[in-house]
């Protein structure tokens, strides 16, 4: 098993971008494969909700709403 160097979506700052590495969490992981979230897009974090709430991102030119458990199973390499 390979270890993937990268940052959780969660930790990010807001505006940060980046391509997705992979996820941390198999069970949460196939729901975010079926809505299209794949390792290799490029993501960024547009908004994030006070109180750990949700967090607003973009992904190939499309725009969700994740949960914080969600987010914080998505790594992702950032961009400079």
């Amino acid at each position: 098993m390979t270890v993937k160097k990268g940052r959780l979506l969660s930790e990010l700052k807001v505006k940060t971008k980046g391509n997705i590495l992979g996820f941390t969490d198999e069970l949460i992981s196939s729901r975010l494969l079926t809505m299209g979230i794949l390792p290799g897009s490029q993501i960024e974090l547009i908004r994030k909700a006070p109180l750990r709430g949700g967090f607003y991102i973009k992904f190939d030119n499309q725009r969700i709403a994740l949960r914080s458990i969600e987010a914080a199973s998505i790594l992702v390499a950032v961009s400079k």
